[in-house]
């Protein structure tokens, strides 16, 4: 009954406060006093299939998105990623999106053959259709390019994606009805996710095989999820209040073509990268005071002068959780250490460049995110439709295989650190951070964990936009191959997290061995809300709980409250 009343009571200060600065300082300690009762918290059930899934665990209602098409911003998509959503178009937008379809229609009238649009497509873009066949080619189009394989797409995926083809329809250059985007927006609020399968796509000719099964759902054919449960798409019209649609001509290709599936991946993997640096800062700053390193290294003089601006600020991120010096730090303030390792000392060098990569690839994806990508283009005010290639996914391509070196390195630096704790001659700590070596193992399987990890990564790393395929009999000679770039990604992410969470267990460990002395207040902040989740490592225990526990506090993004404002493009600090 007591922590019934207690858990009301936080419960009641966190929905007062929840858009306070205070809030976002307490919200990591909330979290981890849920996860440490009550297991469950922080996941969204049977859907909750990876640690990047979701971010905040109290928003039991829909959040509310107004679209301004062509403008959503990172925060915005990282909303949507994180957190179901209830959508709508701001007033506005009407105008073009009707303007679009009338263009259609005259371009149709006058007898033009435009690709797309009364012809067939890829290799067949020779075959004119008539009219009285328009519709059962956009039909035609959606059923037969659903040909995607492997596992569904999980449901967080699907409504960026879902969102992303929203936004970038109602600006209104692609020829399809106001109708059919209410239909999907519809679905969206509804809860009601096209089952995507994951594999399929090139990422040229745009995502069709992954947004051709979304687009089958409105025709009353494919599969749904709705609720945790699969269920067939016409049941799935009928939770969301929507009849079958009959597409008209251009707007099965409209919904097909697009990069909308990459780009949400590439984003998924943006997010995660984010939470990530922030969190190995706060373990790569913990690691430091645990092994007794120089705080010197961090000055801002010796980034100003080489002048990365991303390195500069991660040098400053590290001064602002390291502080001038601590008790840690001025027992040490005589030794006879010279240097410390790079993985100690280089940090600001190494997760400076990675920044850098984070940042460039923010950049590029909330363009791309935003863009009009389908093909042809339909400029109303000429009444001209434009057969192109905004379709080819390359940039996404490019900014995830650059998120992919980030999430790597990021992992690689941080393993290196792991292993410095656990030997001796270089922390002077304990060996293996366990007292009574030999009888206990203490981190060694830990931190061989942590090396199969970044290892796995340095595979994963390799850059997808380099591979190319021709496809459709050679029509479509040159691709992106985008839509790996990007899913792959989570994969690396989670490799990377838990890589992080082991760091995270041995610093707090070491800096436990250092006791009574204390580090600075935010990082010992970082200590206290994993130590409310995982008691210190007195012996040999079942040790794999302790590392999916610290896992959680990585991926949740709770070390983001201890970034300062402006360091990361789309993270809530």
């Amino acid at each position: 009954m007591l922590e019934c009343l207690w858990f009301a009571l936080l419960y009641s200060l966190m929905y007062i406060h929840v858009k306070s600065r205070e809030s976002h300082q307490f919200l990591p300690f909330f979290r981890a006093y849920l996860r440490q009762r009550h297991p469950l918290a922080g996941k969204e059930g049977d859907r909750c299939e990876r640690p990047f899934k979701t971010q905040y665990i109290f928003r039991e209602n829909m959040q509310e998105l107004h679209i301004s098409p062509g403008k959503m911003t990172l925060q915005q998509m990282r909303m949507v990623a994180r957190d179901r959503v209830r959508i709508q178009l701001l007033p506005g937008c009407e105008d073009a999106i009707r303007n679009s379809v009338q263009t259609v229609d005259e371009v149709i009238s006058s007898g033009r053959v435009i690709y797309g649009i009364n012809t067939g497509f890829g290799l067949l873009a020779n075959t004119v259709i008539p009219n009285d066949e328009l519709e059962h080619l956009q039909r035609s189009i959606v059923l037969s390019h659903a040909a995607g394989t492997g596992g569904f797409m999980e449901e967080s995926t699907t409504r960026l994606l879902m969102v992303l083809k929203i936004n970038s329809l109602a600006r209104g250059y692609s020829g399809i009805r106001l109708e059919v985007l209410e239909a999907l927006m519809k679905l969206v609020n509804a809860e009601v996710y096209p089952c995507i399968p994951k594999k399929g796509s090139v990422g040229a000719s745009g995502d069709l095989a992954p947004l051709a099964h979304m687009s089958t759902v409105l025709l009353g054919e494919g599969e749904v999820f709705y609720k945790g449960k699969r269920l067939p798409g016409r049941e799935g019209l009928e939770i969301a209040g929507l009849e079958p649609t009959v597409l008209g001509p251009k707007e099965g290709l409209a919904l097909l073509n697009g990069t909308q599936a990459s780009t949400a991946f590439a984003l998924q993997g943006l997010f995660a990268a984010e939470d990530l640096f922030a969190a190995a800062i706060v373990t790569g700053s913990l690691s430091v005071e645990a092994a007794l390193g120089s705080r010197r290294p961090f000055e801002s003089s010796i980034h100003e002068v080489r002048g990365h601006q991303s390195q500069i600020d991660t040098a400053a991120a590290f001064r602002h959780l390291l502080g001038k010096t601590s008790e840690i730090g001025a027992s040490h303030k005589y030794c006879e250490g010279v240097q410390d390792p790079y993985s100690l000392r280089c940090q600001p060098q190494v997760m400076g460049a990675c920044l850098t990569q984070i940042r460039n690839s923010a950049a590029v994806l909330a363009v791309e995110a935003n863009a009009v990508s389908d093909n042809p283009i339909v400029f109303s005010a000429g009444c001209d439709i434009i057969s192109g290639g905004n379709f080819h996914a390359e940039p996404v391509a490019m900014a995830a295989d650059n998120l992919a070196l980030a999430l790597a390195e990021t992992g690689s630096i941080s393993e290196r650190r792991v292993a410095l704790l656990i030997d001796t001659h270089m922390s002077k700590l304990p060996p293996f951070l366990v007292e009574k070596g030999g009888l206990n193992s203490g981190f060694m399987i830990a931190q061989v964990t942590s090396a199969a990890l970044a290892s796995e990564n340095k595979s994963l790393a390799h850059p997808a936009s380099v591979d190319s395929l021709p496809t459709s009999a050679n029509q479509e000679d040159h691709v992106s191959m985008a839509t790996f770039a990007g899913r792959r990604l989570l994969d690396m992410a989670e490799n990377t997290a838990g890589v992080l969470a082991i760091e995270l267990l041995a610093a707090c460990q070491g800096l436990d061995f250092r006791s009574p002395l204390k580090s600075t207040q935010p990082l010992e902040n970082a200590r206290s809300m994993l130590r409310a989740l995982v008691p210190f490592y007195d012996q040999d225990r079942y040790f794999a709980p302790d590392i999916e526990k610290a896992t959680g506090l990585v991926t949740y993004g709770d070390f983001n409250s201890l970034m300062r404002d402006g360091l990361l493009p789309s993270a809530f600090t």
